[in-house]
Formats: structure tokens, C-alpha cells, sequence
């Protein structure tokens, strides 16, 4: 019974979704609670990636909770016109919906999420009240529990805000879309051209997981679901070819961390980052472009170099041979996302068409196509895999619904400015603490959201281009994922590698290191970003180049031979200046990484 329900769930999850993208739009106080309605239900009957949590409770209680949200987001849908009618005054009946949609969101969040999103959530209502006893820049004249509700449930500031609507409007239409093409053969297909791409050199098949991690991540969006998607294969692969477990785990956390960072699609975050500042997600995409580059060139010369510490060399990597020439047919739906997104089209169009055209794509051959037991099944895992974004998205809306109630958006704004001492670098060294510390206990979406409330306008206001504001934050709550001491990408790698978590998140750490660096970059420098002539965006781009690939053997301490800690920190220092803004440091970069390749050279090994 309860298989089925969730069958039924999923089918009319997807139906509804592209009913809405494809073909009649709905209003954002329809498709956002029916959205959450769907998903929230399939949560609570354990459809979710995390099924740990769920095991807390029998079914029957998750069912009677399911039921609970479903009512009271079908509640607004039934309201809808009459809000409006009598604009929004609240009846009791109303509070004790919202009331009810209020703590089964924390519930599920904290089923699907985990209890660090739900405890900043729980902070942030109880700050709501606290107001008027709280001293200084946190002091606000406190609100009352009703209006915290009609705040939060009656309209569009708080749970049904921007991070829910764009869970509604295409993250779960790119998520059918990734499944779809994985469920096809896509993965096998993108894991053989990575192959392609590494061909025999050493630690070849560490890099093609680099490869393949990175466009499966930025289909899923998750670096935790590319670790265990992608990781459940590249892993082994690697161990068998010679990587120690904890490094071929830290490899597979470092990649699928970066995937969330590679356009066109970017996971959830980037298209509500389009969403907030209001630009073109073509233009986030284009702007994410040679970051992302950066990132994979830096962790391939870090796999390059880790494997010949490891005295891993050319030829010794055992893959599969995987048929490219069967599944090419399966690139034609990445291709149209691309194509629609730079013609202008809204990325729920896009996404509709992704959809349809991955559908029709794997119908083509029998070898790729779907049969009805597959596609349910398909369905199933696509809603399943959006239950957590969604939960995290609502959830997130509480806590912004709380900023943007009592004004603590802007006051944090004025925090970070008093603490930077109005100096940009300062600001954005602060805001990288914040993103890192946030994202180690939420989920990349929620961490962006909840900074980009707080932290973002005080980086504008400190100078910082908005989209490189936003884009640095987006990044630091992605690199969150393998750093220390919660580094949940590095740690599900560490289960699957069989490998000391500890030491998997850290090795994953100095892999990612050029993820820390990057933000800061192209902040200073909008070259990296592709907002510059093009005789200045090359110059940026093999600087930093050049940056990266000497932070990488820096990190990995070897570059032919193992280096010394001196030898490491000169081209630490190298690297830094190769991708800082101006000619100046960057001829001084240039110039050190050159002394030190020779200095190297005629050091005796």
C-alpha cells in the first residue's frame, strides 16, 4: 500500500511539474504549495535520500504527518483568491494551518535534512520573539507568534519565497531531467568520454572520475548524491588501480563537491542566486564557466601529482570499456538545455524541454529505452531525490522569512561592514568564514540562501559586483562539503572507499584548496568572470592557470619528485600571486613560480 501511494505521489509530482512548465503556468501560491504538498508527503512515507531519520517513526505516523502538510498546503491553494478578497487578513482557521505547515516543515527538514538547518530555523523563530530584550544592532521591537505565522504562511516572504519557488519552478524538473538521462545510460555515457578525455596517463582513472563527477554534479546538484552515484563505481576503480582508499575518497569528495560549481545547470543554488539578483541565468552560467574550469584543471594536476607520489604510472589504470558510440544519441538532451538557455529562454522552459527531448532521446534505441516498470521506477527516484531540496528550501524560507521580518538582514549587513572596517577583503574573508561554517551542517541550497540574506549586501555595499558577491557566497557554501570537521561529501566517500573519515576529509581538503582561492579571485578580478575585454579575460585566465596548477602541487607537495616545505611555500606564494588582480603581482608570480621550477631543477633528487 504504502509503495503505491508513493508511486502515485511521484507520477503526480512530475505531471504536475511539467503541466506548469509546459503548458499552463501557475500562480506561485498554487504550484509552491501543491509543490510541497506532493513532496512533503512522499517525505514523510520515507521516499527520501536519508533514510535514517525516517526509521524513527512507523509508518502510520509518517502517513498521519504526510496527510497533516498535504492539508494544510491545500488549504492556502483553496484560499487563495479569498486571501486576496479580504487582503490577507488572517482567521483563526488560517494560523492553525499555517501554524501546522510551520512545524511539519521543521519536521521534515529535519527528517530528509538533518537538525543543523532545523536548529538555525528554531534560532532564528526564537529570535523573532526575543527582540526586545536583545541589546544592540540584534534588538528588534519582537513580534508575536501570529504574526510570525501570518508572516511566514500567508504570503510569499516566507515558506513559499523565493528558495521554494524555484524548488517548484525547475530545480525538480533538472532533477527528473539528470535521473531520466542517468536511468537511460547517460551516466555510463559520460563516465566512457571522460575516459576519452584522461586517456592512459598517469592516474587515469582518478581523472576520470574527476571528469564524470563533474557532469553529474551539475546535473544533480548535490555533492553528496554525485559521491554516491558516480562514487559507488569510480571508487573501487581507483583502489584497483593503485590509489590508497582515503585517497581515492578525497578524490571523488573533491570532484563531486566541484560539479554544484559547473554550468548549465548548477544545481538549485545558482538558479535561485538568477532568481534573487534578478540576472539571467545564461549570464550566471557564463560567469561560472572559467571558475569551474579552474577548479578541474587544479584537481587534475592534483591527481596527476598525488599519483605519482604514489608511484601510480601510465598504464596501470583498470576501466571498463564502455560503448560511446551506442549512447551519443543521449548528449541531445544536454545540448538543447544549453542552446535554449542562451536564446533567452526561462529555465523552466529549458528544463521542460530537457525533459522531453532526455524521454524521447532514450526511446530512440532499445538499449537506452524505458519500459513502464523502469519509468515508475525513475519517477519514484527523481521525486525521492527532490524531497530533501525541497524540504531544505521551506525550511530556509522560515529563517528568511524571520530576516526580512524583523530587519536582522540588514543589520548583519551592517556587522560585517563594521567588522571589515569598510575594507572589501575583510568583508569577504568574514563572509567565507560564515558561508564555510553554515555549510558544514546545511545543504548547499539553504547555506546560500540564509547568506545571501545576511552577508550579500554588505559585500555589494563593500564594493563587490553583485554577481561576484553572490557567486563568491554561492561557492563558499559548496566548498563547505569537504571541509573540516563536517565535511559530508568527504565522509559518505569515506564509507564507500572504506577509508578513516578524518583523513579523507582532509586530503579531500587540500585537493579542493583552489575552491578557496577562486572566490577571492574573481571577485577583485571580474576578467575570470568573462565581464572584461577578451585580451583580459586570456591574460586573467593563463595566470591563473598557472595559479592553480602551482596551488596544486603545492597542496600535494610534489611536482616530479616531493617537494620540500620551503619549495611548497614559495609556490604557495607563486600561486597567490598569479591570481591576483593587476599586471604587477602577476609578473611577480610569474617570476617566482619560475625561479622555483628552476631552483628545482638543479636541486640534486
Amino acid at each position: 500500500m504504502q509503495r503505491s501511494l508513493i508511486v502515485v505521489l511521484a507520477v503526480a509530482a512530475a505531471a504536475l511539474h511539467l503541466y506548469s512548465a509546459g503548458f499552463a503556468p501557475l500562480t506561485a501560491l498554487v504550484l509552491r504549495p501543491l509543490h510541497l504538498a506532493l513532496l512533503g508527503a512522499l517525505g514523510f512515507l520515507g521516499a527520501t535520500a536519508n533514510k535514517a531519520q525516517n526509521r524513527e517513526w512507523p509508518p502510520a505516523i509518517g502517513a498521519l504527518l504526510g496527510t497533516l502538510l498535504a492539508a494544510s498546503c491545500l488549504y492556502l491553494v483553496s484560499q487563495n483568491q479569498a486571501l486576496v478578497t479580504r487582503a490577507g487578513a488572517a482567521r483563526l482557521s488560517d494560523l492553525i494551518a499555517g501554524g501546522v505547515a510551520v512545524v511539519l516543515v521543521l519536521e521534515l527538514a529535519r527528517r530528509t535534512v538533518g537538525m543543523a538547518l532545523v536548529s538555525v530555523a528554531l534560532l532564528a523563530l526564537a529570535y523573532s520573539q526575543a527582540g526586545p530584550w536583545l541589546p544592540g544592532l540584534l534588538g528588534h521591537r519582537g513580534y508575536s507568534p501570529t504574526r510570525v505565522i501570518e508572516h511566514l504562511y500567508l504570503g510569499t516572504e516566507g515558506i513559499w519565497g523565493v528558495p521554494l519557488g524555484v524548488s517548484a519552478d525547475f530545480v525538480f524538473l533538472f532533477i527528473l531531467f539528470g535521473t531520466l538521462l542517468d536511468r537511460a545510460g547517460g551516466g555510463q555515457l559520460l563516465i566512457a568520454l571522460a575516459r576519452k578525455v584522461a586517456g592512459n596517463s598517469r592516474g587515469a582513472t582518478a581523472k576520470t572520475a574527476a571528469v564524470a563527477s563533474a557532469f553529474m554534479g551539475s546535473l544533480s546538484g548535490s555533492a553528496v548524491a554525485n559521491v554516491v552515484t558516480t562514487g559507488t563505481l569510480t571508487i573501487p576503480l581507483m583502489k584497483r588501480a593503485g590509489f590508497k582508499p582515503h585517497l581515492a575518497g578525497a578524490i571523488e569528495a573533491a570532484a563531486s563537491t566541484g560539479g554544484q560549481m559547473v554550468p548549465p545547470v548548477m544545481g538549485a543554488g545558482a538558479f535561485i542566486l538568477a532568481t534573487w539578483t534578478n540576472i539571467p541565468y545564461i549570464r550566471v552560467a557564463t560567469a561560472a564557466i572559467l571558475p569551474a574550469l579552474l577548479y578541474y584543471i587544479a584537481l587534475v594536476a592534483g591527481i596527476h601529482f598525488a599519483a605519482a607520489r604514489a608511484g601510480i604510472t601510465a598504464g596501470e589504470q583498470d576501466l571498463p570499456g564502455e560503448a560511446v558510440t551506442g549512447r551519443l544519441h543521449l548528449m541531445l538532451p544536454l545540448a538543447g538545455i544549453v542552446v535554449l538557455l542562451a536564446f533567452g529562454r526561462s529555465p523552466m522552459r529549458a528544463a521542460f524541454w530537457g525533459v522531453t527531448i532526455a524521454f524521447a532521446s532514450a526511446m530512440v534505441l532499445p538499449a537506452t529505452r524505458f519500459s513502464l516498470a523502469k519509468l515508475r521506477d525513475t519517477l519514484v527516484a527523481a521525486s525521492s531525490g527532490a524531497v530533501q531540496v525541497a524540504a531544505a528550501c521551506a525550511a530556509a524560507g522560515v529563517i528568511v522569512g524571520v530576516a526580512t521580518l524583523t530587519g536582522i538582514g540588514l543589520r548583519m549587513s551592517s556587522l560585517i561592514i563594521t567588522l571589515s572596517g569598510g575594507h572589501l577583503l575583510l568583508g569577504l574573508v568574514w563572509t567565507a568564514l560564515a558561508g564555510i561554517v553554515l555549510g558544514m551542517g546545511l545543504p548547499t541550497t539553504a547555506a546560500y540562501v540564509v547568506l545571501a540574506a545576511l552577508g550579500a549586501p554588505a559585500l555589494v555595499q563593500l564594493g563587490a559586483a553583485p554577481l561576484a558577491a553572490h557567486l563568491f557566497i554561492f561557492y563558499f557554501g559548496c566548498i563547505s562539503n569537504v571541509t573540516p570537521p563536517v565535511s559530508l561529501a568527504a565522509y559518505a566517500a569515506a564509507g564507500i572507499a572504506e577509508a578513516p573519515s578524518f583523513r579523507t576529509a582532509v586530503t579531500a581538503l587540500l585537493l579542493a584548496a583552489t575552491g578557496f582561492v577562486i572566490p577571492f579571485a574573481f571577485v577583485f578580478a571580474p576578467a575570470l568572470l568573462l565581464d572584461d575585454t577578451l585580451g583580459a579575460i586570456t591574460l586573467a585566465g593563463l595566470m591563473a592557470i598557472a595559479g592553480v596548477v602551482a596551488l596544486a602541487a603545492a597542496a600535494t607537495g610534489h611536482h616530479n619528485r616531493h617537494l620540500a616545505i620551503v619549495e611548497r611555500l614559495v609556490l604557495l606564494a607563486a600561486a597567490f600571486a598569479l591570481l591576483s588582480p593587476g599586471l604587477v603581482p602577476r609578473i611577480a608570480g610569474a617570476v617566482i613560480l619560475a625561479a622555483s621550477l628552476l631552483l628545482k631543477r638543479s636541486r640534486p633528487e
